[in-house]
This record gives C-alpha cells, sequence and structure tokens, in this order.
C-alpha cells in the first residue's frame, strides 16, 4: 500500500469524525494497520499536517487536529456572503433543465435518508447541490477554494449532521431555495442562505462549550 491510499484513509477517517479531534496517532499502529514500513506513514502525515487535519511534534508524536471554531465562524460568514453574491448571478441563467438538475438532487437526499447511509455520504451530495450555481456562473475556482479551505467547518458540518440529524430541516431549505431560484426572488437569497448555513452554529454553539469542549481549541485565560 503507498502513501496516497493512507492519506486517501486517514483524511476521509479524520473528516467524517471516525478519528476525534485530538486523538493520538500512532505511527506504529499505523504501520501495523496498512502493513507498511514508516516511510509511507510518514509522507501521509505530513501531507495530513500541510491541510491542517493532523497536529505532529517532533519525537512526541501526532495528534488529529482540534477544531478551531473561530475558524469555523469565519469561514460560514464568508460562504454567506461569496454564496448569497453567486445565486443571485445563477438566477438570470437558470434553465428549467438547470431547475432539474437541483431538483433532482434534493430527490437524490430525500432517497438516501430513506434507509441506510454514511454522514459523509449525505455531506457530498450536500456539496454537489451547491456545486451547481458556481459552476453554471463560471465560479468552479471559487468553490474548490473554498472546499479546500474548509477543512474545520467540513468536520464540525458533520458533527452537526451526526448529533443531529436534521436531514429533514435541510432538504425543506434545500427546496425553499429552488423556489426562490424558479420565483426568480433575488431579496429572499441572502436571509435564507444565512439561515441555511449559520445553522449548525445554533445548533452546536453551547454544545462546543460543553460537550464537545475536548473537540475545540481553548482560548488561554488571560490573568
Amino acid at each position: 500500500m503507498n502513501s496516497e491510499t493512507i492519506y486517501t484513509t486517514l483524511k476521509r477517517s479524520i473528516l467524517d469524525l471516525t478519528m476525534k479531534p485530538g486523538q493520538s496517532v500512532s505511527e506504529n499502529e499505523l504501520c501495523a494497520r496498512f502493513e507498511v514500513s514508516r516511510t509511507p506513514v510518514r509522507t501521509a502525515l505530513q501531507r495530513l499536517q500541510a491541510d491542517g487535519l493532523v497536529h505532529v511534534v517532533p519525537y512526541r508524536g501526532s495528534t488529529v487536529a482540534l477544531l478551531d471554531f473561530d475558524e469555523i465562524k469565519q469561514m460560514i460568514y464568508l460562504r454567506t456572503a461569496v454564496e448569497a453574491e453567486v445565486l443571485r448571478d445563477f438566477l438570470p441563467l437558470c434553465t428549467p433543465m438547470l431547475e432539474e438538475k437541483i431538483r433532482y438532487q434534493i430527490r437524490k437526499q430525500m432517497a438516501l435518508i430513506q434507509g441506510e447511509f454514511e454522514l459523509t455520504q449525505f455531506y457530498e451530495m450536500d456539496s454537489h447541490l451547491h456545486a451547481i450555481w458556481f459552476r453554471e456562473t463560471g465560479k468552479e475556482k471559487i468553490w474548490e477554494l473554498i472546499q479546500r479551505a474548509q477543512i474545520h467547518y467540513t468536520r464540525f458540518r458533520i458533527l452537526d449532521i451526526a448529533e443531529n440529524r436534521n436531514f429533514p430541516t435541510i432538504i425543506e431549505e434545500h427546496r425553499e431555495l429552488l423556489r426562490i431560484i424558479r420565483e426568480q426572488r433575488a431579496d429572499e437569497i441572502a436571509p435564507l442562505v444565512r439561515r441555511h448555513l449559520y445553522g449548525s452554529i445554533g445548533r452546536l454553539a453551547e454544545k462546543v462549550q460543553t460537550e464537545f469542549r475536548e473537540y475545540f481549541i481553548q482560548e488561554k485565560e488571560t490573568t
């Protein structure tokens, strides 16, 4: 097994919270798990460190990076501002065929939650839906930048989904957004996007300081 496969496997485990924030990452255990030498494991860990997903301390070991709540809030702020603008650009471009693409993604989400599924499957479907307006307005690069930058936010969303399992609410907001697009109600885009993207903050804000406190970077108290 090469370092690319190890990297991809570990990255997915970190993003879907199978490997918890703050969890110790043992090179020896990874070598045994993947049946490889230390070299490909260390290469994979170095890449994960560059991604901001693993914290490596020389001679002391590695841990899964803690979540940064301040960075998460800033990421949501950025996405809210950018995505509302992209959707406004998308309105005059939206054809019946594009409406059907959005409707199809919503139907897929509904079908998924009727049976057994992995949380990352729903998250990926959600991302595919949001990618439509970025792609159709020629802003794929912005979407790619957002995806690369929202490492902490991705795990936060997975935590929200796992804890609250509020799939019907998310899907209904997608349906509401489709109605706004279909009826060309541009002034309603920003409020809905804000409600949609900030929902996880409202649902998890208290638990960040209680139940899930150990998952997050804590500010040092000053005297």
